[in-house]
């Protein structure tokens, strides 16, 4: 059998998982890897001779078949593997940033050439999801999607909650770890989540979704306190991918923390574990999980997607064609103030007679029911916490109920799991 010869740009973490895992499989040949920096130190060894600084060398050497993006961001990588393509190569991505904005130019690129690109390690880490909703889920109607898909914040979250620490200590705990980066805006403010369920809804709900219509909103602003009364009420918080679509093709997708009830599994998915709960039918509802990241959980889907290439070379003109992108519709974005929530409002208010009814009043006047309200002590600034959780109302009218409650300091704006 002919072996599969492939570049690799970058030798990263993943990149060096994805080179230690081969070298035990016989029908691969990296012929080639580009770094940044030919002399550094890495944890795999190569020979010197297949390493590169120039990218190019490998994306127009005809005689790779498969080039492996593994450096992320949409450039330098969307200029490697779009001459890639057009060079007659596959590609092996597992870059979310630059699926979730140039999916559909990467695809229709694809296929104008013949190609297959894979992403398995997009999404989320280790876990198998796009391959499977392509082939053995491939007869569902999937309508509903419930994601952990950043382990960053999942175990910030998950410290907060078993260790009764702030924010602040966690994430510098996290940093000093190597679970956050220096900079952890990209996880703590949501977008590499909203980034993997863009992809994610597009390939289940066979409709794409386009990345401005994804609302999203990090973990930033949770307290300590919250996890706290969150357990209290029987809910613990995570940061969710959430995604929907109804029959005329309205699609509700977004990235924001949420009260999960302890009757779920999500729930108990906790540190840098991810999760993908899944509703369609006729499969009903399932859930995925694993890891989310790292060198081996992540290498392992690259891998799997190499050998995928590897299996049908030479075998048909037209390869793996459940495994490409076959979609003509744009789903139709539902906006955030038009959503139906439960929500949780953490409140703190003078300690004055009628409080609580003023916020019954409000919520009543705005037609919103309240599940559960719950007041502590007095604290020594004559002030009350208030907690109070909705039924089922829209956004908009919850956010007028937050401006109406002039005298009352908001902390916390949740929204709450059904």
């Amino acid at each position: 059998m002919d072996k599969l010869r492939i570049g690799i740009i970058g030798l990263g973490t993943v990149g060096s998982g994805v080179v230690k895992t081969l070298q035990n499989i016989e029908n691969v040949e990296i012929v080639k890897i580009a770094v940044k920096n030919i002399s550094k130190p890495r944890s795999v060894e190569v020979p010197a001779s297949i390493l590169t600084d120039n990218p190019y060398e490998l994306v127009n050497d005809s005689s790779i078949d498969v080039v492996v993006e593994l450096i992320g961001g949409v450039e330098p990588a969307w200029s490697y593997i779009s001459a890639a393509i057009k060079n007659g190569k596959h590609i092996v991505t597992a870059n979310k940033e630059l699926l979730a904005k140039k999916g559909e130019e990467l695809f229709n690129l694809a296929e104008e050439h013949n190609r297959v690109c894979l992403y398995e390690a997009a999404i989320a880490g280790g876990i198998p999801i796009i391959m499977p909703i392509k082939t053995i889920l491939a007869g569902n109607k999937i309508n509903k999607i419930r994601a952990i898909l950043n382990g960053t914040t999942n175990y910030i979250l998950t410290k907060m909650d078993v260790d009764g620490a702030s924010y602040e200590d966690v994430l510098k705990e996290a940093q000093a770890l190597g679970y956050a980066e220096t900079d952890p805006t990209g996880d703590v403010e949501g977008f590499d989540a909203a980034y993997k369920i863009t992809t994610l809804a597009t390939i289940a709900f066979k409709q794409r979704i386009k990345i401005e219509n994804v609302y999203r909103e990090g973990i930033t602003k949770i307290r300590k306190e919250d996890m706290a009364l969150a357990n209290e009420f029987g809910y613990k918080i995570k940061l969710i991918a959430n995604a929907s679509i109804d029959d005329e093709g309205n699609a509700d997708v977004r990235v924001h923390p949420m009260l999960v009830s302890k009757s779920t599994t999500l729930a108990y998915i906790d540190y840098v574990t991810n999760a993908v709960a899944l509703s369609g039918h006729p499969i009903g509802d399932i859930v995925l999980s694993g890891p989310g990241a790292g060198e081996f959980p992540t290498a392992s889907s690259v891998v799997g997607d190499i050998l995928a290439i590897q299996a049908e070379k030479g075998t048909t003109d037209y390869m793996l064609p459940m495994m490409r992108c076959h979609h003509s519709h744009t789903a139709k974005p539902v906006k955030i103030d038009d959503t139906f929530n439960k929500y949780y409002i953490s409140i703190t208010a003078p300690n004055a007679i009628g409080i609580i009814a003023k916020i019954g009043t409000i919520c009543a006047r705005k037609n919103i029911s309240l599940a559960s309200i719950l007041q502590r002590e007095v604290s020594a600034n004559n002030t009350a916490d208030i907690v109070v959780i909705t039924e089922k109302c829209q956004e908009k009218l919850i956010k007028e109920v937050v401006n109406e409650l002039d005298d009352c300091i908001v902390n916390s704006l949740i929204r709450v799991a059904e």
